[in-house]
């Protein structure tokens, strides 16, 4: 049927899902244990919306669907494409993925505790950052003691690791 057949109200609008977190093609999505756990409990909920979907009306809830199997996609991709990294297969005198890291800011001697975690895991403000951030990559393969200089745009930063654990 042409579309000057079609009422304009009939059109469905593509929903705008905002992109999971940001990860490199070809790159694996490691996750940690617990990750891997939020990403399906986030697909549960989103399941659930799904079986009750919001709105007062049969279209308000159609988009609503729409909008959570667009949502569920993205999150079934990255599910799917999950690498799970066993945090005791780790080595603990080395930093690795999943390691919690404890430095230390030379300029001011106060300490930042860090987890490296999961593209879709991080939340700066839990202290959880991104495996491919540069202060992760910095960090990687290093051991306590050993100090890394991170680049910023308000000036270099030089860290000292003082301790590894991975929990």
């Amino acid at each position: 049927m042409s579309r000057g057949f079609v009422k304009e109200d009939d059109q469905e609008d593509v929903p705008m899902v905002p992109p999971r977190a940001f990860l490199p093609k070809d790159v694996p999505n490691y996750v940690t244990p617990n990750g891997m756990d939020e990403l399906l409990a986030e697909r549960q909920k989103l399941v659930d919306e799904k079986a009750d979907p919001e709105g007062v009306n049969e279209n308000e809830k159609r988009i609503s669907v729409n909008f959570i199997n667009a949502k569920m996609q993205l999150l079934d991709q990255r599910i799917a494409q999950a690498v799970v990294v066993d945090l005791n297969d780790q080595p603990g005198d080395l930093v690795k993925f999943g390691a919690t890291v404890t430095l230390r800011i030379d300029e001011t001697q106060q300490t930042q505790v860090f987890q490296i975690v999961g593209a879709d895991e991080s939340n700066i403000s839990k202290g959880k950052i991104s495996f491919i951030s540069p202060v992760a990559r910095a960090l990687m393969n290093k051991r306590a003691g050993e100090k890394i200089g991170v680049k910023r745009p308000k000036g270099d930063i030089t860290y000292e690791i003082v301790d590894i654990k991975y929990s």
